[in-house]
């Protein structure tokens, strides 16, 4: 299942996201991932979480980023929930390419919870995008 976490740029998103990491860290059984770019957000998530900087492995584009996600699932089947800071960083702005992307980490994670950050008020996000809010 995914969940979008949407808004302007200085919203409060990474914010929301870090505390849902946070609140859902004692419930979980399995383990957590949070994924970002540039690592913001290190010094306020738990230690228990594993944290992935996509800027070490080099991923630049949305198709890298899904095999990159893919790779990390394959890896790790006691994952329950991912979290992912920044995406439309690492793909740019085409919120219609997000919108596939979306689609097919949501093919390959139905059992799992994803939360991602979308830098865009919910007005101009795509049909396909919308659909996970």
């Amino acid at each position: 299942m995914i969940k979008l976490i949407t808004g302007p740029k200085g919203s409060g998103k990474t914010k929301q996201l870090i505390d849902m990491i946070n609140e859902n860290l004692a419930s979980v059984k399995g383990n957590i991932v949070c994924i970002e770019k540039a690592m913001q957000a290190t010094h306020n998530i738990n230690a228990a979480v594993r944290l992935i900087d996509v800027d070490e492995y080099k991923i630049a584009d949305f198709n890298t980023f899904y095999g990159f996600f893919a790779g990390v699932l394959a890896g790790n089947y006691d994952i329950e929930q991912v979290y992912v800071d920044g995406l439309l960083k690492v793909g740019g702005k085409d919120l219609e390419a997000l919108g596939n992307l979306l689609d097919k980490i949501d093919a390959i994670s139905a059992d799992k919870l994803v939360v991602v950050t979308v830098s865009a008020a919910e007005e101009e996000l795509t049909d396909n995008v919308k659909k996970y809010l």
